[in-house]
């Protein structure tokens, strides 16, 4: 029986988050989501998509990397990590390998996927909500795992047992739009120790235009005081806290609504 996936788009762009940022990067966006939070800026994966063969999947993001291949493109931007210490930074074949969605950990054919392009040698990201279980994709996947702030809507559907999972390879993400975001990140920073795990990042929410603004996205909840961006880096640093702030690159660089990006 052939395996296949639901899936929103496949593009070529540059990576507009983690600490990857602005390298080129292959981006395929799955379809559907179960979650729904406040700040969702692409609803319309959450039903748009159309099936297809893992294959043809596969060979479409060979085809988006060939011209990187025939230059024998490589970056040494790979962050540092515990696993290269020393301060090496091994060379890393571009363009990396993004699995999106949605929420790609919904389609269990997407493991296969992600093994897929990690034996043809890309360098593999996965980004998930958090609310499902990480532990059976690929050890050679870095998994970027939000952890729901509360005025996602979405606080409750945490998986904090994911927590254990993760490598030094691996990222965190906090999406933060409120002060109470800022504090419940820091609480759970302290509490977990994740400082220790792998690379924290926080976000800034980025409003969203009327149009991306789908009726199904949980309400903001009552009583949160929105934060500013400057607010937000002035606490990060004034804190002292381990944290990367990342702007989202593709929203400064193409108008916020914009697809394919």
């Amino acid at each position: 029986m052939s395996e296949t996936l639901v899936v929103n788009e496949v593009y070529l762009s540059l990576q507009g988050e983690s600490t990857f940022a602005g390298l080129p990067c292959v981006f395929v966006r799955l379809t559907a989501c179960n979650l729904r939070c406040s700040y969702c800026d692409t609803a319309y994966a959450f039903t748009e998509g159309k099936k297809r063969e893992l294959s043809e999947v596969r060979a479409d993001v060979l085809r988006l990397a060939q011209p990187f291949a025939e230059r024998g493109s490589v970056s040494r931007s790979t962050p540092v990590t515990t696993e290269n210490a020393a301060g090496h930074r091994p060379a890393l074949r571009l363009p990396l390998v993004e699995l999106t969605g949605g929420e790609p950990l919904l389609q269990p054919n997407a493991l296969g996927l992600m093994r897929q392009l990690c034996d043809d040698g890309f360098t593999v990201l996965v980004e998930t909500s958090g609310a499902l279980d990480i532990s059976k994709v690929d050890p050679r996947v870095r998994r970027i795992m939000d952890l729901k702030c509360p005025a996602s809507g979405e606080v409750e559907r945490n998986r904090f047992e994911n927590i254990p999972h993760l490598k030094a390879t691996d990222e965190i993400k906090f999406v933060i739009g409120t002060v109470e975001d800022y504090e419940w990140a820091k609480q759970q920073i302290a509490t977990h120790k994740l400082d220790l795990i792998c690379p924290l990042l926080m976000s800034w929410v980025h409003p969203l235009r009327p149009e991306q603004q789908d009726k199904s996205l949980k309400r903001l909840p009552d009583g949160l005081t929105p934060i500013t961006r400057k607010d937000l880096v002035e606490r990060i640093v004034a804190d002292a806290l381990p944290v990367r702030f990342q702007a989202q690159l593709h929203k400064i660089i193409w108008p916020p609504e914009q697809r394919g990006v």
